[in-house]
């Protein structure tokens, strides 16, 4: 049957126009959050949105299109372009460097997208709940709560150029999610950003002159914006290094927030996702998705939770209606006056709503802790947990601001994330473990974050 307790599994029963107007739906929930990733690195808008698109396409065609799943992109990810390609020098001025730096970083996003795959082998071969104990709350959610305090000057560093407009931004995203109703409260970033930009615009405080400059269709991908274009000048190996070591750690934490959003669509659709297809399927979706996207210039990809909201909503779970969204995201893709207008978008109408991303990408490491129950009365726990933050943030903070091992230099992320493992791995008194069937431990999503 496609209807069962008031949802709907099959959408175009409803009629072609409904159908539609649903994509557009889940469209407008992950569009906000999904162009803000490259607005903040400096990548390009139209290669998001097109790789956003083909990603979700290609995860429904590794899963048989049975998971009702949008990627879009990621910004636990956002520490490790930061570390690489600084959007701003120390001084606060535009970084200079930042589009030839940009490509070495999409290499270490590229073979972080091919750590899903080693993992996806794994699960595959001896099932994803003896996987699972590697990755425990004592470990990711401190690496999470690192990922958004090493972020937050750079928030600061963005509203400091306009408060009364970033302002507009965080104000609107707290009464939307706070008090909002049905679509309102799913969508908090997206009108925060569109409220504190009309004022911008209003107050005049933006430049409208590329957007008047720009056309209407065109490629979204330039090729010297890609990895491909590193190879027609010299390539820095030391800093292809660097970028990976950096980088690829990171997965840690994506990948048990893919864990988590799985599951937490399961539980939404009332299906056993990780059963059927099976966790080692969407893995490689989301794996594969971001390799090819960082290859080309565009963001990691992640599950979307907006979306996972959109469907607890409407309970309109039919996967045929999100790739719907795919095909529109791919279709605005290739509209440059479009992503004109998205970067015209002022510095602290980017800072504002930043400022309360980054600080939620903490929180969510937090909850990440208290949701699992991890025990801090546990000497080896309170031990992992705070060298982590204290490496993440001291290093990043310190006045080298990385580790040097012979010509690579770590992050303090990257530093964190290889200790933290270590330490769960290598001391006694290990107290978490994982149900046989991961939807009966992790039935709560850990965001895009």
């Amino acid at each position: 049957m496609s209807e069962k307790n008031g949802a709907i599994y099959n959408a175009r029963e409803l009629g072609t126009g409904k159908t539609l107007v649903l994509g557009l739906q889940h469209l407008f929930a992950m569009f906000g959050a999904t162009v803000l990733v490259p607005i903040i690195t400096g990548l390009s808008v139209s290669a998001t949105l097109l790789f956003a698109g083909i990603a979700t396409l290609f995860c429904h065609l590794v899963t048989g299109g049975k998971v009702p799943v949008f990627l879009g992109s990621s910004f636990a990810f956002l520490g490790g372009y930061a570390a690489i390609a600084p959007t701003q020098l120390a001084d606060g001025s535009p970084n200079p460097e930042l589009s030839r730096l940009l490509p070495y970083a999409c290499v270490g996003v590229a073979c972080a997208g091919l750590l899903y795959l080693i993992l996806a082998l794994i699960c595959k071969a001896v099932g994803s709940h003896r996987v699972m104990k590697f990755f425990p709350p004592v470990v990711t959610g401190p690496i999470i709560i690192a990922i958004g305090l090493n972020l937050a000057p750079s928030a600061i560093n963005n509203c400091d150029d306009n408060w009364w407009i970033a302002l507009v931004a965080i104000v609107v995203v707290i009464v939307c999610n706070i008090w909002g109703k049905g679509m309102i409260k799913i969508i908090p970033i997206l009108l925060g950003v569109l409220a504190s930009y009309v004022v911008a615009a209003v107050t005049g405080n933006v430049d409208w002159t590329p957007v008047a400059q720009a056309k209407w269709v065109g490629l979204p991908v330039a090729m010297e914006n890609t990895v491909f274009g590193l190879f027609k000048g010299g390539v820095d190996g030391n800093l292809i290094v660097s970028a990976i070591i950096t980088i690829v750690p990171i997965a840690v934490a994506t990948m048990m927030e893919h864990v988590g959003d799985i599951s937490a669509i399961g539980s939404t659709v009332g299906k056993n996702f990780i059963d059927d297809p099976g966790l080692h399927r969407t893995l490689i979706g989301d794996g594969v998705g971001t390799t090819i996207a960082a290859l080309f210039g565009a963001p990691a990809n992640t599950t979307y939770g907006e979306n996972t909201g959109v469907l607890a909503l409407t309970k309109v779970y039919d996967p045929f209606v999100i790739r719907l969204a795919a095909i529109y995201a791919i279709v605005l893709s290739f509209c440059p006056k479009f992503a004109a207008v998205i970067k015209a978008m002022p510095s602290a109408t980017i800072g504002g709503v930043s400022l309360i991303l980054y600080g939620m990408i903490s929180a969510v490491g937090v909850r990440n802790v208290v949701e699992n129950k991890t025990n801090f009365q546990e000497s080896r726990n309170v031990i992992v947990a705070a060298l982590i933050l204290g490496l993440a943030i001291g290093i990043g903070y310190s006045e080298a601001g990385s580790i040097a091992i012979g010509s690579v230099h770590l992050s303090g992320l990257a530093v964190a994330s290889i200790v933290g493992l270590v330490l769960n791995a290598v001391l006694p008194g290990k107290d978490t473990t994982f149900a046989e069937n991961p939807n009966d431990q992790l039935s709560g999503s850990l965001g895009k974050y």
